[in-house]
Formats: C-alpha cells, sequence, structure tokens
C-alpha cells in the first residue's frame, strides 16, 4: 500500500487523480491540500479520509472543522499548511495539482522531505527549474510529468537512456482559435476561450491554451525536465490531440506516444511509474482516424509561443516574468476587465520593462512575481 499526498485535490488534475485511486485498491491518501472548496473537499475527506487536510485560509479551515465535527482529522491552512501536506511524513510521492507559482515553495520543501513529485504544477519548473531540478538531483527525488505532451515524452524516453536526443517534438491542439486572425481574436469572449475543443481542463490553463502560452510554458518546463536546449524544442500543431509528443533521436528515428484524450493516463502512469495498469476508458481506434493532421503553429497570431522561446533564451528571472504576467492578464481576461488580445499585450509590456536577474534565488523568484503584479496594476489598473 502506497500513501500518497495531493496538492490541488479539488481542481481538475486533483480530482482526475483521485478518480485512478478510486479506481485501484492500492493508494492510501494521507494529506490533502485545496483552496476554497469547501463543500468538494469535505466529500473528499470523508471518502478517502486522510490524516491532514489544508484549505487557503483561517476562515475556510474554520468551516471546515464544522462541516467534519464528527471526523477525525488535522485541518491546517495557508503557506505552512501546503508545506504541512508537501511533507507529510508516512508520503512516498506528492501530487503538485496546484495552479500557480504559490505551488513553488511546497514543491522545494517537499522534495527537501525526500519525496517524489507528480508534476502538475508547471509554474514550478517555469520560474524556479534551476533550482528545483538540481535538488531533486541532490536529494535523489524523482520528477515525474503528469502533463499529457511531457509524461509522453517521458514515456517515449523510457528504455532510451544512453541515446541522444536529437530534438523534442511538443504538440499542441491549437485551441479553439486554431486558424483565427488577430482580426477575428479582437472581440473574442471569455466563453469562446473557455471552450477547449478536446481537453477538459481549468479556467486558467484552458486560456492559456487559447492563446498558445501554455504551449510556451511546456516549452520551458520540457528544457529542464530534459536538459534540451530551447532551439532543439519544436512545436507541432496536431488538432485531433491523438499525438501527445514525440522524441526525434540522432539517428533520424521519432517516436511517438499516442492515445485519447485523457488526462488520467498520465496520471496513473506517474502514480505507478514504471509499471503500466489497466485503465477503464475509450481506446483510440484507428479505424476511425481519416489521417493526423499536423502544422506548424501561427506564431504571429499567437504571440505566446514567441514570448517563451525568448524568456528561456534570455533565461534568469525572465520566466517568471512570462508567467507571472501571463497569470494576471489571464485573471484580468476572465473578469472580462480586459480583452483576449490585451493578454499579449500586457505580457510584452513587463517583458520589456523588466530587467534580468541571472541566477535568481527562490526569494528573488517571488520579488519579480510581486514587481509584475505592481506593474501591471500601475500600468494597466
Amino acid at each position: 500500500m502506497r500513501t500518497i499526498a495531493i496538492i490541488g485535490s479539488t481542481g481538475s488534475i486533483g480530482t482526475q487523480t483521485l478518480d485512478v485511486v478510486r479506481a485501484n485498491a492500492d493508494i492510501r491518501i494521507g494529506a490533502l491540500a485545496a483552496g476554497n472548496n469547501i463543500e468538494l473537499l469535505e466529500k473528499q475527506v470523508r471518502e478517502f479520509r486522510p490524516a491532514l487536510v489544508s484549505v487557503q485560509s483561517k476562515d475556510k479551515a474554520d468551516a471546515l472543522r464544522i462541516a467534519l465535527s464528527d471526523f477525525n482529522c488535522k485541518i491546517v491552512y495557508g503557506m505552512d499548511g501546503l508545506i504541512a501536506v508537501a511533507t507529510y511524513e508516512p508520503a512516498e510521492l506528492v501530487v503538485t495539482a496546484i495552479v500557480g507559482m504559490i505551488g513553488i515553495r511546497p514543491t522545494i520543501e517537499a522534495i527537501k522531505a525526500g519525496k517524489d513529485i507528480a508534476l502538475a504544477n508547471k509554474e514550478t519548473l517555469v520560474t524556479a527549474g534551476h533550482l528545483i531540478m538540481k535538488l531533486a538531483e541532490e536529494y535523489h527525488v524523482r520528477i515525474l510529468p503528469v502533463d499529457s505532451e511531457h509524461s509522453a515524452i517521458f514515456q517515449c524516453l523510457h528504455g532510451e537512456r544512453e541515446n541522444k536526443i536529437a530534438k523534442l517534438l511538443i504538440t499542441a491542439s491549437g485551441g479553439p482559435f486554431l486558424g483565427k486572425t488577430r482580426g477575428e481574436l479582437k472581440d473574442v469572449t471569455v466563453e469562446d476561450a473557455l471552450k477547449h475543443p478536446n481537453w477538459s481542463m481549468g479556467r486558467k490553463i484552458t486560456i492559456d491554451s487559447a492563446t498558445l502560452v501554455n504551449k510556451g510554458l511546456e516549452v520551458i518546463e520540457a528544457r529542464w525536465l530534459f536538459d534540451v536546449m530551447p532551439e532543439d524544442i519544436e512545436v507541432v500543431v496536431q488538432p485531433q490531440s491523438i499525438i501527445h509528443s514525440m522524441v526525434e533521436f540522432e539517428d533520424g528515428a521519432i517516436k511517438a506516444q499516442l492515445g485519447t484524450a485523457d488526462m488520467r493516463l498520465p496520471i496513473q502512469y506517474a502514480l505507478y511509474y514504471p509499471e503500466r495498469r489497466y485503465l477503464a476508458g475509450d481506446r483510440l481506434d484507428f479505424s476511425k482516424i481519416a489521417g493526423i493532421i499536423t502544422s506548424k503553429p501561427d506564431r504571429e497570431t499567437f504571440k505566446g509561443l514567441d514570448f517563451a522561446y525568448q524568456a528561456i533564451k534570455t533565461g534568469g528571472s525572465m520566466p517568471t516574468v512570462l508567467n507571472a504576467a501571463n497569470e494576471c492578464a489571464v485573471a484580468k481576461f476572465l473578469h472580462k476587465d480586459i480583452k483576449f488580445l490585451q493578454i499579449y499585450d500586457i505580457i510584452e509590456a513587463c517583458m520589456g520593462e523588466h530587467k534580468t536577474i541571472a541566477n535568481p534565488t527562490l526569494e528573488e523568484i517571488l520579488e519579480t512575481e510581486r514587481w509584475v503584479y505592481d506593474y501591471i496594476e500601475r500600468q494597466f489598473g
């Protein structure tokens, strides 16, 4: 029986992780962390019976204690609560499924506590990859990718340790606006942007998919996860989301991981790596596939990808600026305070104004995030 902890249990990845646990009988949930969805968290606690639970604030913790007054578990809150869940002693693995840079510190503390990381919090590697990968090596901890694209690459590299990578090919669906021009994107709504054609994801990551910023962040993650230079990472648009990503080796051979658009597969692979287990669900039926269509991304219309390449090539604190600016801009768009294309304007302005810190510490990374938010508030209201 393995014991795991989940940070972000009420979100999309968190709930699907619990689906995987529910379908297997040999994983115990030791600790859960969530934000404000107390109603769903209460149900999860009653079903999976963790010993430790964390929520965002004291008020939410008090509300959860009342709701679980008949239940025996420790309830904590805030950053201290996240770290308590991340370092929960009996847990062998921590699923980091929380959204945002708030996930960095708990991930670092989990690594220092010797926990393997099933990584679904992309901000951790985007902004602090130089710190995280060094710590993982120092503490002999495995970073197991949960994002479908990085899991696909991870699977393709299994058994290929001694062979040289020529190129990583990360696939993108193109999102809901594939083929649109900038003129056509001028007045798209939040509701339009949230209609992803293939994947069921959280609101923020769905908007990131529409702007292609998400794919840019994945390029930065891949650079750290697989120790590949940015110029050796290529993005390919594959609208059907059948190919999840590919690896080209120096002899020209390409390995690809294919499957249906089901996030439970990469989640389960991370939880049980290197073992594969039965997973209920649809199977890819090649007799019903007319063809697999690929194309190059439209980087003039969807600027998010170029911003990411610029950020990782600049290095230092610039990926933090990209990430924080996008996080803030997407929040404004979801609140209908700005238009879709203004997301790019905000990111570009922040990256242009920032003075890069070459090798930032964790505190400098978090300070850079604060600078970005202050700058956006001053310049864009």
